[in-house]
């Protein structure tokens, strides 16, 4: 059974090993060079191959302010082959989010290559999506998505020639057109067992296995402390948080009331066709009595609107 001191060691560790937000430190700290190889985890493990981060770039991204329209980093990094690849981190809560994601990629695309500069220089981008809200339906808390050209009556998938080192190569469009990650944050209840689910029990709970040997965590184990903020960077990662919070009310509220307005206007709806229904109703059975009186289908017809076909149709 634990000591009443075990339990109050137990206790300061955890306010002494209390973590920032990923979404935090990727705008504030993580920009610094010497932080990088917190961001080049996560990103190796999603990719499956280690990956070293060159620079941060300049983009909408750089902005200061509580209140920004977009969180986006744009990364230029190297794969393990060598290859530069532009790397887009997105952390936001609004809607039109599938929007957003195609917007920041064309973005990053046109944002990094030089008017004049060949096609051959556009660089594979990898866009990586941390959700913290909820996107709408799916059971998983990681989606990846690809651009893969099929054959409408082969099935085949299309392969493109390509010069590379003056020498002509085969290539899918996939290995030319983004890939977009999708990590649905909220979505993940499990125990953490495997790199990627290490990842998301730190962005989801702030937690991070004492011993960890995921790329990236061990290095935010040391680096991402609350404590070693200053108290300035303290207070404002506590206006952060709150701004996140004032964000995600403001946003659950406009869900709530569009919610509201669809089942009020469905009601409305439901209302009007039912008394139109009704309307219609009433017509055919008068005419119906009209008939079985014996009156002829002309003066059916006057008195009730209806066509002879419908009348006889009766």
């Amino acid at each position: 059974m634990e000591t009443e001191e075990q339990k109050v060691k137990g206790e300061k560790k955890m306010i002494n090993e209390k973590y920032v937000r990923f979404d935090w430190a990727v705008k504030r700290m993580l920009r610094d060079k010497a932080n990088f190889d917190v961001l080049e985890g996560l990103i190796t493990v999603l990719l499956g191959e280690r990956i070293k981060i060159e620079e941060i770039l300049e983009s909408e991204g750089n902005q200061e302010a509580e209140n920004d329209k977009y969180n986006r980093v744009d990364i230029k990094a190297k794969d393990s082959k060598g290859s530069i690849i532009i790397v887009e981190v997105q952390l936001t809560t609004q809607l039109y989010y599938l929007e957003r994601i195609l917007y920041g990629v064309t973005k990053a695309i046109t944002e990094h290559i030089s008017l004049g500069q060949r096609y051959s220089e556009v660089k594979k981008i990898y866009s990586i999506n941390i959700l913290y809200f909820d996107l709408g339906k799916g059971a998983d808390y990681l989606y990846h998505g690809k651009n893969i050209f099929v054959g409408v009556h082969t099935g085949d998938t299309l392969q493109i020639n390509v010069k590379e080192d003056n020498v002509i190569r085969m290539k899918a469009p996939e290995d030319i057109f983004p890939e977009y990650y999708l990590i649905r944050v909220n979505e993940f209840n499990d125990v953490a067992t495997s790199p990627l689910e290490e990842w998301l029990d730190y962005l989801k709970n702030g937690r991070i296995k004492e011993n960890t040997t995921t790329p990236g965590l061990a290095e935010a184990k040391e680096k991402l402390q609350y404590l070693q903020m200053s108290r300035a960077e303290q207070i404002a990662y506590e206006r952060h948080l709150l701004a996140l919070e004032d964000q995600y009310c403001a946003f659950g509220a406009a869900r709530l009331e569009g919610l509201a307005a669809g089942r009020a206007e469905g009601r409305a709806k439901g209302l009007e066709e039912g008394r139109a229904e009704g309307r219609v109703e009433g017509i055919l059975e008068t005419a119906r009595n009209l008939k079985q009186m014996g009156l002829n289908t002309e003066d059916i017809a006057k008195a009730t609107k209806l066509s002879k076909d419908e009348i006889e149709a009766l």
